[in-house]
């Protein structure tokens, strides 16, 4: 961690380039921003370019070409977690040395059969809240080859029960291992899991602040839980409204959401400020920010 930075204010945004930004991203690419300014801090953007085979050639150019014509603008060169292996292995060595992880052999049917011989099933959305199978105190891998790894979600053989405070979301609790389970840092192809690598960059950037979509609110308690494993800070967490797609479900790349038309960027940054509740006036881009800035430093700023 850079601990250097400590005490500043230090956000973060953080897209995939599997896809352009749409409605949904700039949302929370906005908010994340908004945030930096209305603190007098600093906002940085990550890519986080992982998992290799669903990104896309040039992708990361076209979000960051999207942003700048919406006035978003990174304050040091974007971090691609692509370069990040060594700081990932590190922080997964630290792990295997205090005991927090074991290499597990299960697929997902196994994890699926485990789940139904135990009468429980599989909620859509919803974690698969994996059984505890491949643990060492319960025979460990017993023959299979190690496909993946995974945190463990109880200590002493007692839950670990995280309990946080979201800017606006309030008071939050989850039993990790009743509602998560033993979660995989390490993915059966070898690529490290987007819990690992997060915190560790977080830590690594200093990040104060994360400020994202209220559906990744459900992985907060994880990654505090590595962050207490792996000493490293807890940052302060708003998790903002989801922009719907017509069917209702979150608006993603996945479901089709049509990609951002920057062609005319303060229109784009209107509609993302009515779903964060902001209406201010502005003929250009700067002075649209501007005044969006004051309006989130009277809401969210103490």
């Amino acid at each position: 961690m850079n601990r250097s930075l400590s005490g500043r204010y230090i956000g973060r945004f953080a897209p995939s380039p599997t896809g352009p930004l749409h409605a949904g991203s700039l949302l929370a690419a906005l908010a994340s921003w908004l945030d930096a300014r209305a603190h007098g801090g600093r906002w940085l953007v990550r890519i986080e370019d992982l998992d290799a085979p669903r990104c896309i050639t040039g992708m990361d150019a076209e979000i960051l070409r999207q942003l700048a014509a919406c006035g978003l603008h990174s304050d040091a060169p974007p971090l691609y977690q692509s370069s990040r292996d060594r700081a990932y292995a590190e922080a997964l060595a630290q792990l295997d040395t205090a005991g927090w992880v074991y290499p597990c052999g299960c697929t997902r049917k196994d994890v699926d059969d485990a789940l139904a011989a135990a009468g429980a099933t599989h909620e859509r959305h919803r974690e698969r809240v994996y059984p505890g199978t491949c643990r060492p105190e319960r025979g460990g891998l017993a023959g299979k080859p190690a496909r993946s790894i995974r945190m463990r979600t109880a200590c002493d053989g007692q839950p670990v029960v995280i309990a946080w405070h979201d800017r606006r979301l309030g008071a939050m609790t989850q039993d990790v291992a009743r509602e998560v389970g033993d979660f995989v840092l390490r993915r059966a192809d070898g690529l490290w899991a987007y819990q690992l690598a997060v915190v560790v960059d977080d830590g690594w950037q200093g990040i104060t602040h994360v400020v994202r979509g209220e559906d990744l609110a459900d992985n907060t308690p994880r990654q505090i839980l590595l962050q207490r494993a792996l000493g490293l800070p807890t940052p302060a967490y708003l998790h903002t409204p989801l922009v719907l797609g017509p069917d209702g479900e979150k608006l993603s790349k996945q479901n089709g959401a049509t990609p951002l038309d920057v062609r005319d960027p303060l229109a784009a940054l209107r509609t993302a400020g009515m779903a964060l509740r902001i209406a201010t006036a502005g003929r250009t881009v700067g002075e649209w920010l501007a005044g969006a800035v004051a309006v989130w430093r009277d809401q969210w700023v103490a």
